[in-house]
């Protein structure tokens, strides 16, 4: 016997066919209103479009710092986020003819399984899941971070909220777990800042260098518009692309023998041989600790004159170490540290940043 209704019991049939695991339907404001609500300005856009730019030189080889991508691993916490970014400003504008820094300010966390998924879906750390609060939290803690004169970089996971903040972003990232989905590599030919692509968790890197490959050509794919409306995407290609290098459940891939081996297979696919390396995730074992040594290694290669690292990137907080969440007790936090990845703490950073620049200098 069927244990759903026919036909012929229901009035409408697309009953049948439509929401059978859909709880509910909510309205989500459009891309359009949330800039009117939050305006960028134009020294924050002056800074956005610098960031970029500079970004884009040091990737292309016409600027000889170093690019420093540093940050939470996730922002919880606008309030402890904007207080680490009044510090970093103050070493950004010191550091500034060595390293060029650019904030680590993540909002959506990819999980491997379960668990909170960033500010823009839950911003309450409850639960709640009030998406047009956090699209509303996060673009304004963009506009105030770059407000310092500090530019910022994001993740991108889901496809729709680029439309919401990419104006106030000026460096972004595709991690681990999408490197290899075509739609995020359409996304990436679209967008208007550089982005770094992660090899995949396995260690595979070839698949890095195949989504920049792809993310330089032009592309046609369903989106959305400035209004929320479903429309038709066509782009001219993004060249400033370029593999992250993050480790693996292996280990990690951040020696000399791999930093050369992925710039052969970028100069194979007719691709500029630009690498990021990320100090934290496999290259750190997921220990925080470890991340300065992976840093000072790093440090000392770039002083002794190698050339196949562009950048760095450090998951770094106010206070060392993380945390667990437990939804709906968020004012048990310990105020500036993680409740995703481990994080180095503030004086470390400070450190690692004096550290790199240094070695520029020696590099130079």
């Amino acid at each position: 016997m069927s244990l759903t209704a026919g036909p012929a019991d229901v009035a409408d049939p697309a009953q049948l066919l439509d929401n059978q695991r859909t709880t509910s339907l909510s309205p989500l404001l459009s891309p359009a209103l949330l800039r009117q609500e939050h305006p960028i300005d134009a020294a924050a856009a002056k800074t956005v479009v610098q960031g970029r730019a500079d970004t884009v030189d040091i990737l292309d080889g016409r600027d000889d710092r170093l690019l420093v991508v540093v940050g939470p691993c996730s922002v919880h916490d606008p309030g402890a986020a904007l207080d680490y970014a009044r510090r970093l400003a103050e070493h950004a504008e010191r550091l500034r003819d060595q390293v060029h820094i650019v904030m680590r300010v993540y909002f959506e966390k990819p999980r491997t399984t379960l668990g909170w998924k960033g500010l823009i879906n839950d911003p309450r750390l409850d639960g709640s899941f009030a998406v047009n609060a956090g699209l509303r939290l996060a673009r304004q803690l963009l506009l105030d971070i770059t407000a310092l004169g500090l530019p910022v970089g994001c993740e991108f996971l889901d496809p729709i909220t680029p439309q919401y903040i990419a104006d106030t972003v000026s460096w972004g990232s595709i991690g681990a777990r999408t490197a290899a989905s075509q739609v995020h590599r359409q996304l990436c030919s679209a967008l208007s800042m550089p982005v770094g692509v992660k090899n995949s968790t396995e260690g595979d890197v070839q698949v890095a260098v195949d989504a920049v490959r792809a993310a330089a050509a032009s592309h046609v794919f369903p989106g959305i518009n400035a209004d929320g409306l479903a429309a038709l995407v066509t782009t001219s290609g993004n060249p400033d692309c370029h593999v992250i290098l993050r480790g693996s459940s292996a280990g990690p891939n951040y020696d000399a023998e791999t930093v050369a081996g992925t710039l052969a297979l970028l100069r194979k696919a007719g691709l500029p041989e630009r690498t990021l390396i990320d100090a934290s995730h496999g290259n750190s074992g997921k220990d925080h600790l470890r991340q300065a040594g992976v840093v000072a290694e790093l440090a000392e290669r770039i002083g002794a004159g190698e050339r196949g690292i562009t950048g760095l990137m450090i998951e770094s907080f106010l206070e060392g170490g993380r945390q667990e969440l437990t939804l709906g007790r968020s004012g048990e936090l310990t105020y500036g540290q993680s409740i995703t990845d481990a994080c180095v703490d503030w004086p470390t950073t400070a450190e690692l940043l004096t550290e790199l620049a240094a070695a520029v200098r020696a590099r130079r």
